[in-house]
């Protein structure tokens, strides 16, 4: 036991003089003032409205889309478009072989024509039996007959009215027009195909692109200060192409819908956008930021500087002295490079953007120029 004790003192001696020496010299204690200055960039933190959004990644769909089929069988005869065309509502499309059913027209109108006559004939031979009957001439069967035969011409008549009405709306059929004015897709068929009425393949595919909508989804947790809001009046939202740099497209939240989806937790939501200059095109994805309020007096600092600890979120605070400071804040929001804070920092502060991997509470730094030539200060 006593020569146990005697190694681990030996053992902790030996310790103690490797820490305290190396080479014969005595290792110097860390202090960041005693280091030398860190390079960095900063930035300045500011108050300055900053709105209140909701962001999230949208998807551009027409505002109506027809696809367009043929309602009676025939061969095609004349396309009359450019597939891709812009075309207006009611402009011909396609026209098909209308001659079976100019034939099928004037049949219809013959045996109406026939029908007539005869009901003509039949309507005068029952008048005649008619005063016969009443002065006791014609017997009552034969009355009767002449009224039932009346009768039948009459509805055959009313049927051969309805068959000529139907033979024209059939021959209206063989001119196919746009039932929207919008952008043609691919054309499927050609002149000179056999085409089906109602047929599984349409002839042509309709977008109307003007105006345009954009659902995206948010978290089922943003419904209700986006229903607070939009309770107050129309909601503005943006929508930008993935890296178009052109100022966004805007327009109104129209549309939430009914239920939540369980399996994302998340809701659809629809804004509208008149789209006239067509940067919006349907399948297209977009950046979407929906517009909630403005804060007039948010204090704000560059979300580069805002780092993650295990305290939570802090930064780097530059003092007068150049040296450096670690500071808790609290960050309600981030809007693109800016980051909102509660708590934590004031406007003028001067904080590290970059940089911040070789610092630690004390530690003295250079502030970087910036391109604009500012040293983050505030000062050139």
């Amino acid at each position: 036991m006593r020569h146990a004790t005697g190694a681990l003192a030996t053992l902790a001696a030996a310790l103690v003089a490797i820490g305290c020496s190396a080479g014969g010299e005595t290792l110097p204690t860390r202090n960041p003032a005693a280091q030398p200055a860190v390079p960095v960039s900063a930035g300045t933190v500011v108050r300055k409205p900053m709105p209140m959004t909701i962001e999230g990644i949208g998807t551009a769909e027409p505002y109506s889309t027809v696809a367009v089929h043929s309602q009676v069988t025939g061969e095609l005869t004349s396309v009359h478009f450019t597939d891709g065309d812009d075309v207006e509502k009611g402009q011909l499309l396609f026209t098909l072989d209308r001659r079976p059913l100019e034939a099928a027209l004037q049949q219809a109108e013959a045996a109406l024509e026939r029908d007539l006559a005869q009901l003509t004939n039949a309507a005068a031979q029952f008048q005649r039996y008619q005063d016969l009957s009443d002065r006791g001439i014609a017997t009552r069967e034969q009355l009767d007959q002449t009224r039932t035969n009346k009768a039948t011409l009459e509805a055959a008549v009313a049927a051969d009215r309805a068959a000529v009405e139907n033979a024209r709306v059939q021959l209206a059929y063989a001119t196919v027009s746009a039932p929207l004015a919008g952008r043609t897709g691919k054309l499927m068929i050609h002149a000179g195909n056999l085409v089906r009425a109602n047929d599984t393949t349409p002839l042509v595919v309709i977008n109307q692109v003007t105006p345009i909508y954009v659902s995206f989804a948010i978290a089922e947790g943003q419904l209700p200060i986006l229903k607070q809001y939009m309770a107050r009046g129309p909601l503005a939202v943006e929508a930008r192409p993935p890296g178009d740099t052109a100022p966004a497209s805007t327009g109104r939240v129209t549309f939430v819908d009914n239920a939540v989806d369980q399996s994302t937790g998340t809701i659809t939501i629809r804004g509208t956008f008149s789209n006239a200059d067509r940067r919006l095109w349907p399948g297209q994805f977009v950046n979407v930021v929906v517009t909630l309020d403005t804060d007039p007096n948010a204090i704000v600092v560059p979300a580069a500087a805002v780092q993650d600890g295990q305290q939570g979120k802090f930064v780097f605070v530059i003092k007068a002295d150049k040296s450096v400071e670690q500071r808790t804040i609290n960050v309600v929001r981030t809007a693109g490079s800016d980051a909102v804070v509660s708590s934590g920092l004031a406007p003028g502060d001067t904080v590290v953007t970059d940089g911040q991997l070789r610092l630690a509470p004390g530690s003295h730094v250079t502030v970087r120029p910036s391109a604009s030539g500012n040293d983050g200060t505030g000062k050139s």
